[in-house]
């Protein structure tokens, strides 16, 4: 599939008053957002700053449902909103929907193929998160959960083997703003009632008939997985930025990591734990934010001295009250006060949360997508 090299020229927002060293010719080369040196987020040389959504299932929509075209459509309302970035699902959830990736692999990339050029028309950068489901690709290659945190396992495989696929055929691809791990791995490390909390146990969507201790996480074996996910990523495109794809850490991390207690964490314990969570390579600062969005405070202070970038992969107000309305506006302004470089509405096009969650471009929440259009633009206006 030949792609363009550039996204439209509009989805280039900088950030206001913020002062920015020169650019290297070698650090404005490549599509994509990266990090420059001073540690800002960077697209074409410039400063950016953009609000954007999760349309999670803009690929495996398609893939599920042959002949459906729907994403055209609902790109074209991002692009009509001025909405340039979308964080999305990179392969299927359940370990049964792969079976298309085994056995049509040449279907799969197609599908792929199209919903990225579809994206490049529109001038949409997708983040695609490959491993979004924890318990995925340790179901699909039989083993436990707990081999995340072991790089000789076939989980380990498995994921350099896509990591490689994915990342070398849309490495030149202008619709690829960055890459993600996975989804929230972080928010299962360490439980101390993680025997209550192990993943689904569903076999006809292709899970285990058992589960055991095996399948619990610690903070270590999803640092592992983080780590070595992005060094596989750095092998093929030294360029675009990485997201582990965690949310806050727990307000209680640390203990939980080194008591396997519900004690809260000082400021200090939670800074080492959000940097802890978003080991090197990765180079962005993922968390999620929703209630607790006063957090992003600290946190983006947290990550400018670390020169890493804050990507909210997550925020939102849930429901459709004039509260609902009123809080929204609130949470808005405060992430575009704080200069967050990116945060993704959570979330666009998914009906399985229509009654909560859901926005489209004609529904009850739409004035969300209106919302993000003209933050972006005083950003924008900003430059």
């Amino acid at each position: 599939m030949k792609l363009a090299r550039l996204l439209n020229a509009t989805c280039v927002l900088a950030v206001a008053g913020l002062t920015i060293s020169p650019t290297s010719a070698a650090e404005a080369t490549g599509p994509g957002l990266y990090v420059g040196a001073s540690g800002a987020l960077m697209k074409n040389g410039q400063p950016f700053r953009a609000f954007g959504v999760n349309y999670i299932t803009v690929f495996t929509d398609a893939l599920e449902k042959p002949g459906d075209t729907s994403y055209e459509e609902g790109l074209q309302a991002l692009a009509a909103h001025e909405i340039p970035v979308a964080r999305i699902f990179g392969a299927p959830f359940w370990p049964a929907q792969m079976k298309v990736y085994f056995d049509d692999r040449r279907r799969y990339y197609q599908v792929f193929d199209a919903v990225l050029a579809a994206a490049e028309r529109h001038g949409i950068g997708l983040i695609p998160s490959l491993f979004w489901n924890m318990h995925m690709v340790p179901d699909l290659v039989g083993e436990p959960c707990d081999q995340w945190g072991n790089p000789d396992s076939k989980t380990h495989a498995f994921m350099r083997e896509y990591v490689r696929e994915v990342v070398t055929r849309y490495l030149d691809s202008p619709a690829i703003a960055g890459w993600e791990f996975g989804n929230e791995y972080n928010l299962a490390a360490d439980l101390p009632n993680a025997a209550e909390h192990r993943p689904p146990i569903i076999p006809v969507l292709g899970t285990p008939a058992t589960r055991s201790e095996r399948d619990e996480l610690t903070h270590e074996m999803v640092r592992t997985a983080v780590r070595e996910f992005a060094r596989e990523v750095r092998k093929y495109d030294p360029h675009r930025i990485i997201s582990s794809g965690n949310a806050f850490p727990r307000p209680s991390a640390w203990h939980q990591m080194h008591e396997l207690s519900w004690t809260e964490d000082t400021p200090e314990q939670y800074a080492e734990m959000l940097l802890g969570d978003n080991p090197d390579p990765v180079d962005v600062i993922s968390v999620h934010a929703y209630g607790d969005y006063r957090r992003l405070g600290p946190t983006i202070e947290i990550a400018r001295r670390a020169g890493k970038p804050l990507f909210v992969g997550e925020f939102g107000v849930e429901g459709t009250s004039e509260d609902t309305r009123a809080k929204f506006a609130e949470m808005l302004s405060y992430m575009e006060s704080l200069g967050v470089p990116l945060a993704c509405l959570w979330v666009y096009r998914y009906p399985n949360q229509d009654d909560t969650w859901n926005v489209t471009a004609d529904n009850a929440r739409s004035y969300m997508l209106g919302a993000l259009r003209d933050a972006n633009r005083r950003m924008r206006t900003a430059q």
